[in-house]
């Protein structure tokens, strides 16, 4: 007799798979977009370069060297028209990660998929446009909070009225973990931000109590999940119950569909390495469990890193590699034929009650403060995201905290995929930059003119007033405005903002050197590094500040290191952690934060005097940057002023640096931030005719 085979088990529909892309120019980004769905994603998920990001021409000062790196640029319609050229957005569900212009962004998008025939009413996707979080993590604010906030609900408004598929604000705790947040950090800040923005609404008079349920519903989140996949998958359950409880207390909404946690995520890029990278794929693999395993708190979208993002811009076949993962997952296992395979597990329920009990400490110690925007303004969210990072960093350096290939296990034999290190990663057409600039100089002077300036003097004059600024952002992109016109239209009426760097009030509560299981597991026996003990029990941190103190009666001064952010890199984690510890090791530090012109680093460095200048770049423009800085110090006469880079600088580039007079050059294998300040020191000594140590 023939075994009767079992039913098939009903299958739940998978999430939205999806690739966070976008590089060089429009035109490319849409071949590497329509490559990516035939492959089977499903849904599209938007990167902008910098200058876009943060309301800049391709042309303007600060875009230099910015222009298609860490995204596309788009600088007006005929971008975005490129960029989803035969994509028909009417059946098309696309995330776009902007904020502090995503109201710009969200007009641009409208427009075009009306001219392609489409209905409003049609459109599915979500703009982040969370900017709370810009001024913790990614740094791509442009105006004070307040005005910022006015954008981000302004948005959500009309959403609500005329896009009833769109989510307006994707909450976002990707870039919080980024920085260094712990998961109670993550849950805490997060929820922090959206009792901002939906008392923001409320008081706009958006979110009456009848409309509030339709505003809550269309609120999503956007998370991060680490390796540590349990504790993740326990972290998202916790985002549920916090939620749910948030929306019926606070807000009194009734209807449990619209309290429902919605979530897209991109998994952990903070823990990918550059050493080893090919572990980065089980890497990815486990932190894709912590958000899929549990039923009850599975994500609506995913998006996965590339195996070689530390590495620099990842090709198209490595994109592929990681829709692969999802695929498989969803399509060839049986994950989404059960029903939550996590329910009555006691050792979940006491780890998601313990994170939502601290959480729900952390939410009332920042309410207390007035709010996320205070606690922003004040600088006890970045100090806190600060003071984890540094944590993180001193666990991982005295060996508590394993990073395979970093730390420990670290021999290997030679990587086959990196065989050709140029060719194992996507170059960016160095033309790209220059071709943009032409490009929106012609759009420029094929426009009408005066339908530009009538459409910036109405954007201008409603922001003076408490209108809703869509309509007039709406005008605008049909007028044929410029992102960077837009931008600095409201840039007359908001004024611009610098957010506190939270290096003066960070502190670390685990010294290198010193044991700890927080974050990780106990590794007794691991070799250390950041707290390795050298003779006579000194630990490397002994000796770095032992011969800072000599360096400094030999200078007859303070050792002062100048660390700056030139150009639109807003990712400050590297920055602040080297302020932190040569602050800790005895140097003077001067930090001014994101978003410098070479010319204002080198104006600083002459003017503070300083012995050393650190460039922290990590969007890949290092080499049009640093250029910049060594050419103006030569200029005002401080050519022997040494300059060091860190970033993500593939080796061929750093030894273009050397030969450019840089005296050091530190990337993501270099992860003994004592190691790094000593050779800091070393440096210094070096060009002041000091013996080496």
């Amino acid at each position: 007799m023939t075994p009767v085979e079992p039913a098939a088990a009903a299958r739940d529909r998978p999430w939205i798979f999806r690739t966070y892309a976008g590089h060089s120019s429009a035109a490319r980004s849409n071949a590497l977009y329509r490559r990516n769905l035939a492959k089977g994603q499903t849904g599209l998920s938007v990167a902008f370069d910098l200058p876009t990001q943060t309301g800049y021409d391709p042309d303007h000062p600060l875009a230099r060297g910015e222009v298609g790196r860490v995204g596309v640029p788009i600088a007006h319609l005929g971008d975005l028209r490129q960029l989803f050229d035969e994509i028909p957005l009417a059946r098309m569900n696309t995330s776009m990660t902007i904020n502090a212009t995503a109201m710009w962004l969200l007009a641009l998008y409208q427009v075009v998929a009306q001219e392609q025939g489409a209905d409003p009413a049609q459109l599915a996707g979500t703009t982040q446009n969370d900017i709370i979080k810009e001024y913790l993590s990614r740094g791509t604010y442009v105006f004070p909070p307040g005005p910022s906030l006015r954008l981000v609900t302004d948005v959500i408004a009309y959403a609500v009225a005329e896009l009833p598929r769109w989510n307006p604000i994707n909450i976002c705790s990707y870039h919080l973990q980024e920085a260094g947040a712990t998961p109670v950090q993550e849950l805490a800040f997060s929820i922090c931000s959206a009792i901002a923005v939906l008392d923001a609404v409320a008081a706009a008079g958006i979110g009456t109590p009848e409309r509030m349920s339709e505003v809550c519903r269309r609120v999503s989140f956007f998370v991060n999940a680490g390796e540590r996949f349990v504790e993740e998958l326990c972290k998202m359950r916790a985002f549920v119950a916090l939620w749910d409880e948030l929306l019926r207390t606070r807000y009194g909404v009734t209807d449990p569909a619209a309290r429902r946690f919605r979530y897209g995520v991109q998994v952990n890029s903070l823990g990918l390495t550059e050493a080893q990278p090919e572990n980065n794929i089980i890497r990815i693999v486990l932190e894709t469990l912590g958000v899929t395993l549990s039923k009850n708190a599975r994500c609506r979208a995913l998006q996965l890193p590339a195996w070689n993002e530390a590495l620099g811009l990842p090709r198209p076949w490595d994109q592929q590699w990681s829709l692969r993962i999802q695929q498989i997952l969803a399509h060839e296992t049986d994950l989404l034929e059960h029903e939550d395979l996590f329910e009555g597990s006691v050792v979940v329920a006491a780890r998601v009650d313990e994170l939502v009990a601290s959480a729900r400490a952390e939410i009332d110690r920042v309410q207390a403060m007035g709010g996320a925007v205070a606690a922003v303004e004040s600088g006890y969210l970045k100090s806190a995201m600060v003071s984890a990072q540094a944590d993180r960093r001193a666990r991982i350096e005295d060996g508590t905290q394993v990073v395979v290939g970093v730390n420990r296990f670290t021999e290997t034999e030679p990587n086959p995929l990196l065989a050709e290190l140029d060719a194992a990663i996507q170059p960016v057409d160095p033309e790209a930059e220059k071709a943009a600039q032409r490009a929106v100089a012609a759009w420029r002077a094929g426009r009408d003119a005066a339908a530009v300036r009538a459409a910036l003097l109405e954007l201008r004059a409603a922001a003076a007033t408490t209108a809703n600024l869509m309509p007039a952002t709406l005008a605008c992109v049909r007028a044929g405005v410029t992102t960077g016109e837009w931008t600095d239209t409201l840039r007359e009426i908001f004024g611009e903002y610098r957010a506190p760097t939270g290096v003066a009030g960070a502190t670390r509560t685990t010294a290198p050197g010193a044991s700890s299981t927080a974050g990780g597991s106990s590794t007794a026996g691991v070799p250390s590094s950041g707290g390795e003990v050298g003779a006579g029990g000194r630990s490397r941190a002994d000796e770095v500040r032992e011969l800072v103190v000599r360096t400094r009666a030999e200078l007859g001064r303070p050792v002062r290191l100048l660390i700056g952010k030139p150009g639109l890199d807003g990712h400050s984690n590297g920055a602040e952690q080297i302020a932190v510890r040569a602050r800790d090791a005895g140097f003077e530090v001067i930090y001014q934060g994101i978003r410098l012109t070479p010319a204002q680093i080198v104006a600083a460095a002459i003017e503070e005097d300083v012995h050393v200048v650190g460039l922290s770049i990590l969007s890949g423009a290092h080499l049009d940057l640093a250029t910049e800085v060594i050419g103006g110090l030569r200029a005002a006469g401080a050519g022997d002023l040494p300059v060091i880079v860190g970033g993500i600088i593939p080796p061929a580039d750093a030894q273009r640096l050397t030969r450019l007079g840089v005296a050091g050059v530190f990337t993501p294998r270099d992860f003994e931030l004592d190691a790094i300040i000593l050779n800091i020191l070393e440096v210094v000594r070096s060009a002041h005719g000091l013996e080496s140590s």
